[in-house]
């Protein structure tokens, strides 16, 4: 054992750096451990109805239609999101809310989850009508289906077609899952028409507010000889369907259902309220040891150092006493 003692001694350097060396590499096979963490899960649904496309909202001092905007605050929930969060992404359109990809986890997943955020567009919609209060009932099937809990964004502007009223109102007292449901709002407070496009995503006009009280029945996007000609457009600028961020509807909704509303706002007070939710559940999941071996190695690195600290000490100390003596 002391010949041991002497050797580590006299060669501490060589064996604290291999030691760092070995940590190092044990870094690198990226070790994990199962553990039972509380986990963010955040299903982020986009309304892309085409009343997302009315150019109202205010991005880095220019005017950006409301999906563009929607885009931007999904993408910067995801990258204000810490590692171990799970993020999944829908549409919703018409009276359905579809999923895009099961939660997948942010850090390991960050430029799959940006991209599919990216391509998020009013042609994605399978249908011209926005019935939202049957996009909240279709989204509890979607809660199913991701076999775990969740926290729904749901981003919308608020905006239906047709409107609802006393006949067409759905009852929402069934819906179990309002509590984990947040309406986003998107969009401006004052009224501004709604641009059209053309299949081939190039504008030809604005709605007409017929769509208004009768929706866009039937629209579909996938079916090219709807626009030979193009799709019918606004005649006037009185004939235009206006549309602004339906604030009052979207709190009533949120409501009803036991929910929450807050406006979408590219601000740190959003998205601190975004990360501020309860953690959807208690998930066994991966836990990474890479920092726990990269910290020790360090900490063997700066023991190298020890002994020059220790003599240049006592060193120091030496004269000191010397001096004393002297006197």
């Amino acid at each position: 054992m002391k010949k041991l003692l002497d050797f580590l001694r006299a060669n501490h350097e060589s064996a604290l750096f291999a030691g760092a060396a070995l940590l190092l590499v044990l870094a690198l096979i990226k070790p994990q451990i199962p553990l039972k963490q509380e986990v963010h899960n955040y299903l982020l649904v986009a309304d892309v109805s085409q009343s997302m496309n009315a150019e109202d909202v205010q991005l880095n001092g220019h005017n950006v239609n409301r999906m563009a905007y929607t885009r931007h605050l999904m993408k910067r929930v995801v990258e204000t999101s810490p590692c171990g969060t799970y993020i999944s992404v829908g549409v919703f359109a018409a009276e359905n809310v579809a999923l895009l990809f099961m939660p997948l986890e942010v850090c390991a997943n960050y430029d799959e989850i940006t991209e599919a955020i990216e391509h998020l567009e009013w042609r994605m919609a399978w249908s011209g009508n926005s019935r939202l209060s049957f996009g909240v009932k279709a989204a509890a099937s979607v809660f199913d289906s991701l076999n775990a809990p969740a926290k729904m964004l749901f981003f919308t502007d608020g905006d239906e077609a047709p409107k609802v009223n006393a006949i067409n109102k759905l009852d929402l007292s069934g819906v179990q899952i309002g509590q984990n449901v947040v309406f986003v709002g998107v969009g401006g407070h004052q009224p501004v028409a709604i641009p059209r496009y053309n299949s081939a995503n190039k504008w030809v006009g604005y709605w007409s507010s017929d769509a208004k009280e009768h929706g866009a029945v039937g629209a579909s996007y996938s079916d090219t000889s709807q626009d030979e000609p193009d799709p019918e457009v606004a005649y006037a600028e009185y004939d235009r369907y206006l549309s602004q961020l339906d604030t009052e509807y979207l709190k009533s909704l949120a409501q009803e259902i036991k929910g929450s509303y807050i406006e979408g706002r590219d601000t740190e007070e959003f998205y601190d309220f975004v990360q501020s939710q309860k953690p959807a559940a208690s998930f066994v999941t991966d836990y990474s040891l890479r920092w726990v071996y990269l910290s020790l190695a360090g900490l063997l690195i700066l023991l190298t150092f020890l002994p020059d600290f220790l003599d240049f000490r006592r060193n120091r100390r030496e004269p000191e006493g010397k001096s004393a003596e002297s006197q």
